[in-house]
C-alpha cells in the first residue's frame, strides 16, 4: 500500500470575524454604561477660573442642588431622589464618621440662590464637614491679568 503524501499548505490569513464580534459587544457595553458614570443629578454649573484640585484618593461626597433648590447626595441606594435636610445631615455624618478624610463638594445650579447654597453648606458643617469645595465649569474666556496696566 503506497502512502500518498500530500503537502498541506499553511493558511496565511487570520479569521477576523470573531474579533469583530467581540468589538461590537464591547461597543454596546460601553454605550450602555457611559451614561451611568455621571454622578448625581444634572445641573448647570457656574463658570469659574479656579484651578482644579488634586484628584482625591477616595470618592468625594457631592451635595447637588438643582434649579428648584432640591437636595441630592451621590451616596445611598437612590441617588436620583431628592432628600430633606435631616436626611442630608444624617447620611453625610455617617460617611464622615466612617471616612473623615472624604472630600465634601457642593454642586449647585447657576440659578440657585446664594441663600440656598449657604443653607446647604451649613447642613454639611452640621454633619461634620470641615472643608467644603465647589464644583464649577471652566471659564470660556481668559482669566483677568492682574499685572496688566489699567485702561481708562
Amino acid at each position: 500500500m503506497a502512502r500518498v503524501d500530500h503537502k498541506r499548505r499553511l493558511m496565511g490569513e487570520i479569521n477576523v470575524v470573531p474579533y469583530i464580534d467581540v468589538m461590537l459587544v464591547l461597543l454596546i457595553i460601553f454605550m450602555v454604561t457611559a451614561p451611568l458614570l455621571t454622578q448625581g443629578i444634572e445641573v448647570e454649573l457656574p463658570k469659574a477660573g479656579a484651578e482644579a484640585l488634586d484628584s482625591p484618593e477616595s470618592e468625594p461626597l457631592v451635595l447637588s442642588i438643582n434649579r428648584e433648590g432640591l437636595l441630592y447626595l451621590n451616596i445611598g441606594d437612590d441617588t436620583e431622589s431628592a432628600l430633606d435636610q435631616r436626611t442630608v445631615v444624617k447620611r453625610t455624618a455617617a460617611v464622615l464618621r466612617r471616612a473623615p478624610e472624604t472630600p465634601v463638594l457642593v454642586k449647585a445650579d447657576t440659578l440657585v440662590s446664594y441663600g440656598q447654597v449657604v443653607t446647604a453648606m451649613v447642613l454639611l458643617q452640621q454633619a461634620g464637614a470641615e472643608q467644603i469645595g465647589f464644583l464649577t465649569d471652566p471659564l470660556d474666556m481668559a482669566p483677568v491679568d492682574l499685572d496688566a496696566p489699567e485702561s481708562e
